[in-house]
């Protein structure tokens, strides 16, 4: 199944999702005279989809056509190999500021973290960037010397970015949106999420949002005082081996062999978030798709109960009112 990028915007349904803005949010933001636009998409795996650069040339081009003030991605986006660089250059070129986040698998096939910051132009794997009023602060979930590791991938920040996490949240004087690839809260979290959740608490009066990727769903949670988004996937839902299955015809599935331990979305999924001074409240509009081929529930995935994948594992950015 191939779409036009005109196929791939039409083939998608607007959702939104909305968040009043509290009293302490808009004192700290009282200064500020403009809104703010963010164009968000997160784990693109362009080594892993068969369509990832009609994926991202469409969200590139629905970023210009909104005029958002920045655009991020959210991590998983693309190993930091020669043979991708053209891919994220086009991510960071033009008229709007790129910002990135640091996901796990940007780190594959043998590649370490300074390579991958190198390839995407980070200033470090961690860091603070003010736009149009608010503070974004960029996490990176990848840290090592977890005392509870299972093995596998880092999930987990260590005291020291804690510590400067701290000491912004303390500093800031603007409200803040708390970026980072690895979930904090909800599904699939760091190792020591509840750590990191006590902190966010504490400062729950400046932070307006958490953001993240990495789980490949599609929740809303509220923690402590703090709300958090799980950004769904650009791309697809992994299932894995035990369920190899094809979605597309054989040459493609050849071409992109772990395709086969994917449920892939039809169409691209992407956000942006707009925060608005004068109506007080927060909105990300997201897009509807669909799958595929079969659904994980269809094809008996347990790892999240199917309860949870009716609510969570959709081809979806939801329509919420809070």
């Amino acid at each position: 199944m191939y779409l036009d990028r005109r196929s791939f915007i039409k083939s998608t349904v607007l959702t939104s999702f909305s968040l009043a803005l509290p009293s302490s949010i808009l004192k700290l933001w009282a200064g500020q005279t403009e809104n703010l636009r963010l164009g968000l998409i997160t784990d693109l795996h362009r080594d892993i989809i068969h369509d990832a650069d009609l994926r991202l040339l469409t969200f590139l081009e629905e970023m210009n056509r909104v005029a958002v003030h920045a655009k991020i991605q959210l991590g998983d986006f693309a190993i930091p190999k020669k043979e991708n660089q053209s891919f994220i250059e086009s991510f960071n070129q033009g008229n709007i500021p790129a910002y990135h986040v640091l996901g796990n698998h940007d780190m594959d096939e043998g590649y370490n973290k300074e390579q991958a910051l190198q390839a995407f132009g980070m200033p470090s794997a961690y860091y603070a960037q003010v736009i149009q009023g608010i503070r974004i602060l960029v996490l990176d979930g990848n840290d090592l010397g977890s005392p509870t590791t299972k093995g596998g991938y880092a999930s987990y920040i260590g005291k020291v970015q804690q510590d400067w996490l701290n000491q912004q949240l303390l500093d800031s004087k603007e409200p803040v949106i708390i970026i980072s690839h690895q979930p904090i809260a909800g599904i699939y979290t760091i190792d020591n999420a509840v750590e990191l959740q006590n902190l966010f608490s504490a400062h729950a009066s400046k932070i307006i949002l958490a953001i993240n990727g990495h789980a490949h769903v599609d929740q809303f949670l509220k923690v402590g005082g703090v709300s958090y988004l799980h950004l769904n996937s650009a791309s697809y839902y992994w299932v894995g081996e035990k369920h190899t299955h094809l979605s597309l015809d054989v040459k493609t599935h050849s071409a992109y062999p772990s395709l086969a331990f994917t449920c892939p979305y039809a169409a691209v999924l992407f956000g942006v978030l707009t925060l608005d001074r004068k109506a007080k409240k927060l909105t990300l509009m997201g897009r509807k798709s669909s799958w595929i081929g079969p659904s994980p529930l269809e094809l008996g995935y347990s790892i999240l109960s199917p309860a949870e994948q009716e609510m969570y594992l959709n081809p979806q950015i939801s329509n919420r009112e809070l």
